[in-house]
């Protein structure tokens, strides 16, 4: 694509034809080109086309207004279920708490790409599904089956979300690392919404108790729950109409995690051997780890799509290189520990999952590591990494809807 771009850069038709042929592919190959060509007639149109900013917040259309309004109020009603039904509230919530977000949000992407019909059944199903298999299943209680399939069906209504946000971009490299950015970039506007969510919470109890009135139990059961539920709704609108809310900040949020977390694994790796610790005979421990590592690998994935979109200096990608061998290493020590205790103890369903998304994950690690070395000695681009990344999505994803569907009928509902 940049050679195709400096080829045709006094023909204007033709950079139309490519950039409309596929815009996040040209932005990408142009955003590469400008510091080369930067004050050049053609790139500095270009520049401005591709990259401008508004200062101001734009608030959408009044259809999409009105959908983040009946959507919000659905999620509110939906949450509710469990009181209007006289229905256990750990039972409802622990299965269907993906169900009353994942399905609006995912409307609300197909309401911004424009779907086809086939698309919209076919995704309209997979939660239909989801919901009837989900509720069938026994109380957890001891099931290990029914606990694995609750904990892991977010993720497979995830990637249904993920369908709805690439658009007929589905097999699209960048367009996959950009549905990692607004993850991120969920999080973020939703943690500055909570944070003042919860101070006008407590201003506004605080006003009413100052004259005698006593409302927490009636804010909390029904403003605070509509209020709840709104949140990543209101966070996904905000952060797809004004980009610029955000898009400053994961980016600082990248460059300042990725090398505290590669401090404190470092110590960490040498506190274990110090505390004479180990996750070979202590579950909890193990448990830990796994958690850790998930995080440190989604720290990693954040960082990389951040990297590639801004095409980071070289100290940030010795930084990545560097926190992605020690997290093999974590990974290569929590492997041996749940291998150990197959071999010791056999099976479970428990035991398999962690295997299995340990097994994933080192090799997904090994294929991010090696890229970031033929990058560290300049014989690759970020682009590779970020292939790396987005091509080893739909086997995670594919994972997980082994263990959400599949192992309850391997391993029964004992």
């Amino acid at each position: 694509m940049k050679d195709e771009i400096l080829n045709n850069a006094n023909n204007p038709v033709q950079l139309e034809k490519l950039y409309r042929k596929n815009k996040s592919e040209f932005k990408k190959a142009f955003n590469l080109l400008y510091p080369e060509q930067k004050g050049n007639a053609f790139a500095e149109t270009w520049q401005a086309r591709l990259n401008y900013e508004s200062s101001e917040i734009s608030w959408g259309s009044k259809k999409e207004i009105s959908f983040i309004l009946i959507a919000s109020l659905t999620a509110g009603i939906l949450a509710k279920i469990p009181a209007l039904f006289n229905i256990n509230d750990e039972f409802f919530y622990s299965r269907n708490i993906g169900l009353i977000l994942f399905p609006i949000l995912t409307a609300y992407f197909f309401l911004r790409n424009g779907f086809s019909l086939n698309k919209i059944i076919s995704s309209s199903l997979v939660f239909f599904i989801s919901l009837v298999f989900i509720n069938l299943l026994p109380d957890a209680g001891n099931n290990d089956t029914t606990v694995l399939s609750c904990l892991h069906l977010p993720v497979v209504l995830w990637a249904v979300l993920g369908f709805s946000y690439l658009g007929h971009q589905v097999k699209s490299s960048q367009k996959r690392l950009e549905f990692l950015r607004y993850n991120g970039e969920l999080i973020i506007m939703s943690g500055l919404i909570l944070i003042a969510g919860g101070i006008l919470t407590g201003i506004t109890i605080g006003l009413f108790e100052v004259i005698g009135l006593k409302i927490e139990k009636f804010y909390f059961d029904y403003v605070g729950i509509f209020g709840l539920m709104a949140v990543p709704i209101v966070a996904t609108y905000l952060t797809q109409t004004n980009p610029q809310l955000v898009n400053k900040v994961s980016p600082v949020i990248a460059k300042i995690f990725s090398p505290l977390v590669l401090i404190m694994l470092t110590v960490y790796l040498g506190a274990i051997f110090v505390s004479g610790k180990d996750p070979y005979n202590d579950r909890n421990f193990l448990l830990i780890f796994n958690v850790l590592l998930i995080g440190v690998m989604a720290i990693i994935l954040f960082s990389v799509a951040e990297s590639v979109k801004k095409q980071e200096n070289r100290l940030s990608v010795y930084i990545l290189f560097a926190l992605s061998i020690v997290t093999v290493i974590v990974n290569g020590i929590a492997l041996s520990a749940i291998l150990f205790r197959v071999s010791e103890w056999g099976f479970t369903p428990n035991r398999l999952t962690v295997l299995g998304t340990n097994i994933l994950i080192l090799i997904n690690l090994f294929m991010v590591t090696y890229r970031l070395f033929k990058i560290v000695s300049k014989k690759a681009e970020m682009i590779e990494v970020e292939n790396s990344i987005s091509q080893f999505l739909p086997v995670y994803i594919l994972w997980t809807a082994v263990v959400t569907f599949i192992f309850p009928l391997i391993f029964g509902f004992a």
